[in-house]
């Protein structure tokens, strides 16, 4: 009986165009959500914690059982300039998935970032590296390399689908993931959304303590006074 793969890869899958890549890197985290439909951002203890924090690049897919890195190592293989890995281990908590050696040749593949809902260790390297590291927290327990895995093909970490080829960021408020269809749903979208954060903004520097409309927005929802 043949031994069964310890990891299966799909290569080839649709990617969205630099130029796409390089329209939704120019807006923040939040204002992408806006965007998006109010979705898409990945659980709050994905957080970033190298000083470099900020990215936007191609989505990478990766699982892995927890404690192995088996399957991010070979990752790197099918890195393409401006992916980021994205490492699901179903939040596994007791050990590392990433250190700075895989992350410092995941960057000579030209690797822009690294997500995960695991653990890394060895921050004082992540840092050297340079690029951004979101993760679940330090642990300096290492991991086994035996697989199985899977790249290239779908994950969820805190309940987000991500798909290889979807647009993923980061920066200091989180992770947004934009499902490749919807990238031009995104883009349209966020022209509305710039033009109401500069609304905004101009009420705050005028001295503005409500929204306008929001007075009568509360109203509609009633309210109801104790004193």
């Amino acid at each position: 009986m043949a031994t069964p793969a310890a990891l299966t890869v799909r290569r080839n899958f649709p990617r969205p165009s630099d130029a796409l890549v390089k329209s939704l890197s120019e807006f923040p985290t939040g204002w992408i959500v806006d965007a998006n439909g109010r979705r898409g951002a990945l659980d709050y203890r994905v957080k970033p914690l190298t000083r470099a924090m900020r990215f936007c690049g191609v989505a990478l897919t990766v699982h892995t059982r927890p404690r192995d890195n088996l399957a991010p190592y070979a990752a790197i293989t099918y890195a393409k300039p401006g992916d980021v890995i994205v490492v699901a281990t179903d939040a596994y908590e007791e050990a590392s998935v990433v250190g700075d050696i895989l992350l410092g040749m995941a960057k000579n593949r030209g690797v822009v970032a690294l997500v995960t809902d695991g653990m890394v260790r060895d921050i004082d390297g992540l840092n050297g590296v340079g690029i951004p590291v979101f993760a679940r927290g330090l642990s300096p327990n290492s991991p086994f390399k035996d697989g199985p895995g899977t790249i290239g093909l779908p994950i969820s970490i805190s309940g987000v689908a991500i798909n290889a080829g979807d647009i993923i960021l980061g920066d200091q408020d989180g992770v947004v993931v934009v499902a490749r269809e919807a990238v031009d749903d995104v883009l349209s979208a966020l022209a509305d959304v710039k033009a109401k954060e500069a609304k905004m903004e101009a009420l705050v520097a005028q001295g503005a303590t409500l929204p306008a409309g929001m007075e009568e927005l509360i109203a509609s929802k009633g309210v109801r006074y104790v004193d």
